[in-house]
Formats: structure tokens, C-alpha cells, sequence
């Protein structure tokens, strides 16, 4: 398998795109090697948007950031590593709508776990394709922001974004 590599700058920052066969399969905020390392166990790395459905990719994550808030919805994904649990957590996740949020507990019932809301946390963490499966729009029960990996800055700014409500913030 060839995953080409490439970075691009955004309003949050720069993010590293991970593609394959024109599908999505890792987003990075910043230059992480430990994500490297990751897919490099899965396959040859091509580094730059080498391929047109990469590059369309990338067209659609621009499209995003310059207000076209629905173009992340026709970016095909492919994780390349997961759980049964966290695959179900991260599907789920893309049934969220822009401009809404939901708490990790609904999540969990989503995912037909209610109990499990600490594991829905840890899924979330472990998300391998932040923004398009949107995990920046699970806040916590209270209405705080809960955590993000890319930093609670940017977790505002893309909820900001989208025109989400945050009751508790």
C-alpha cells in the first residue's frame, strides 16, 4: 500500500494529510513523527499530494476552512488502525451535523454503549482523522469543552466555525 503524505496550512495551523487509494486515513495538527512511524508499519510513504484524489483531499479540507462547511462530508475515509469499539465511536461521529455538538454520554448511547463513556473519551482521543470525523464536536455533559487534541483553542475556533452553540461556554 502507498499512503501519500503531504502538509497543508490552515487557519489552525498546519496539518499533516495522510491519503490512500483516495481516501483519507490520518490527519495530524503539526509534524508528529510518532505518525510516521504509524503508517510507514502500513505501507510505503509518498510524501506530497502526489495523487489527483489526494489532491482533491486536500481541495476538500481548503474548501472547509474557507467556508464550504459541508465539503468535509464527500472526503472518503479508510483508518488504517482501531478497534472494533473506536472504528464504531469514529463511524459515529460523522452523524454528527455541522453546527452542532453532542456529549460524549449521547455518544456513547449512540454507539449502543451508555455506560462506556470514558472509552467513547478514549476513542475520541484516538481519532485517527480529526475534523472530518468530528470529534472537536463532542463536548462535555456540562457544556465545557471537554478535550482536544489539537488544544481547546482550536476546538473553539472550529465549533466557532461551524456556528455551534456551546451552552456551557
Amino acid at each position: 500500500m502507498t499512503i501519500d503524505l503531504t502538509k497543508m496550512t490552515t487557519p489552525i495551523g498546519r496539518l499533516t494529510v495522510a491519503a490512500t487509494d483516495g481516501r483519507l486515513c490520518a490527519i495530524d495538527f503539526g509534524n508528529r513523527p510518532k505518525l510516521e512511524r504509524t503508517l510507514r508499519a502500513s505501507g510505503e510513504i509518498r510524501r506530497g499530494a502526489s495523487s489527483a484524489r489526494t489532491k482533491a483531499i486536500v481541495r476538500r479540507l481548503e474548501a472547509y476552512f474557507d467556508g464550504d462547511l459541508d465539503a468535509l462530508d464527500a472526503i472518503q475515509v479508510e483508518p488504517l488502525w482501531g478497534t472494533p469499539f473506536q472504528r464504531r465511536v469514529w463511524k459515529a461521529l460523522r452523524s454528527i451535523a455541522v453546527g452542532k455538538t453532542v456529549s460524549y454520554g449521547q455518544l456513547a448511547r449512540r454507539v449502543r454503549s451508555p455506560k462506556a463513556v470514558r472509552a467513547v473519551g478514549s476513542a475520541n482521543g484516538a481519532n485517527p482523522m480529526p475534523l472530518v470525523l468530528p470529534c472537536h464536536r463532542v463536548i462535555a455533559s456540562g457544556g465545557g469543552l471537554g478535550g482536544y487534541g489539537g488544544g481547546l483553542n482550536t476546538k473553539r475556533w472550529l465549533l466557532d466555525h461551524e456556528g455551534a452553540f456551546l451552552p456551557g461556554v
